[in-house]
């Protein structure tokens, strides 16, 4: 390809569109751009404003170089006097843009391939586009992928015609991606930069555990129980504050399911080694807060809701329970119920010693749980 030949690129806009189901002028679009660098890169400068518009009837281009009008010029390639613009245009003001005319009809070499990179990369990115489009109202659900490549800070996953990423902050913590499997993933958003559009997903956001307890639990449909609230740190530990709209329907049960069904079907999607806590639902924020730190038993709530905290009383043996492994309980409690909430000791009136003999019981039954948690 030593010239560009511009009646065989005209014919050739019609053809491309069909082949990679583009609209014409998007394919119009990118040679023009196409045509715009070559001229650059055979006559012109790298930072020249450039645009060229090929006519399809007769396959000639016309090239408009941009200059600002200035009193003084400091760049020829760029700026045009006062005086000069004048001459090209007589009512023209300091600030206005003169566009120079450049007839086209072929280029050199170097300059044909920088056109053929340009129109290759630009239809990439057009192409996905389209692509990309059909997934904007798949936003919000969760679809099956194929991993197509593990890299160190992101999973590329192959979604049919698609392909998007589990950037790092999206991945649960701990878990493999192995290179062929299938995995679900929730579609979180399409982000556009310079490098195009990509199509962001997620394993380790809370919507992606609410899609699956919507797969097991059909009274979410119904609306008999619903989701009131989740926290999660991914790989780790998810809270689901969960309320029913039907007397006697016992919601945490709902989610559970007989025998633990539904939670550990959940689960072994997400992994094990995430604990589900499922708590119920109170309008009442004290009772709630209590809910939500649960496994621990909670004395006393005392709330500031000018501030959105609130001060939690507890026995000196469910402290630690209460607070969790590296803070994680009270951190999630916290999230769930929006108030960020303070651990205290609850100053018991018992003798000081069988107290003490019952805390190193509790102390070594919290160990063993803890260590069996892990």
């Amino acid at each position: 390809m030593d010239e560009l030949n511009l009646k065989q690129l005209t014919l050739a806009v019609r053809t491309i569109a069909e082949e990679k189901n583009l609209p014409e002028e998007t394919v119009l679009a990118v040679i023009e751009q196409a045509i715009a660098a070559a001229w650059r890169r055979d006559n012109g400068e790298r930072d020249q404003e450039v645009r060229s518009e090929l006519n399809v009837n007769d396959g000639t281009a016309t090239v408009y170089v941009a200059r600002e009008v200035v009193e003084e010029v400091g760049s020829d390639a760029v700026e045009i006097s006062l005086k000069d613009a004048k001459k090209i245009k007589k009512d023209v003001e300091v600030g206005d843009v003169i566009e120079d005319k450049y007839e086209v009809t072929s280029f050199g070499r170097v300059a044909a391939q920088t056109a053929k990179q340009v129109v290759l990369q630009r239809l990439r990115e057009a192409e996905r586009e389209v692509v990309l489009e059909e997934y904007e109202d798949k936003i919000g659900t969760v679809v099956n992928g194929i991993v197509q490549r593990v890299e160190p800070r992101v999973i590329r996953v192959e979604l049919g015609k698609a392909t998007g990423i589990i950037p790092q902050s999206e991945q649960i913590q701990g878990e493999f991606y192995n290179v062929g499997s299938r995995i679900k993933v929730f579609i979180k958003d399409i982000e556009r930069d310079n490098r195009g559009p990509q199509l962001i997903l997620s394993r380790g956001n809370e919507q992606f555990v609410e899609y699956l307890f919507r797969q097991e639990v059909p009274e979410l449909e119904t609306g008999a129980v619903e989701i009131k609230a989740i926290a999660r740190e991914a790989g780790r530990r998810t809270k689901l504050a969960v309320a029913s709209t039907v007397p006697g329907v016992d919601p945490v049960g709902t989610f559970v399911g007989g025998h633990g069904t539904r939670v550990q079907a959940v689960m072994n999607e997400i992994g094990d080694q995430e604990k589900i806590d499922i708590i119920t639902y109170d309008a009442n924020s004290e009772q709630f807060i209590k809910n939500a730190l649960s496994p621990a038993e909670v004395s006393k709530v005392v709330i500031n809701e000018a501030d959105k905290r609130a001060t939690v009383y507890v026995n000196e043996d469910q402290q630690s329970i209460a607070i969790g492994r590296a803070g994680q309980n009270v951190r999630l409690a916290s999230r769930l119920t929006g108030y960020e909430l303070d651990i205290e000791q609850a100053v018991a009136n018992k003798p000081a010693a069988p107290a003490a003999k019952k805390n190193i019981e509790d102390e070594l039954l919290n160990a063993v749980e803890e260590s069996s948690e892990e």
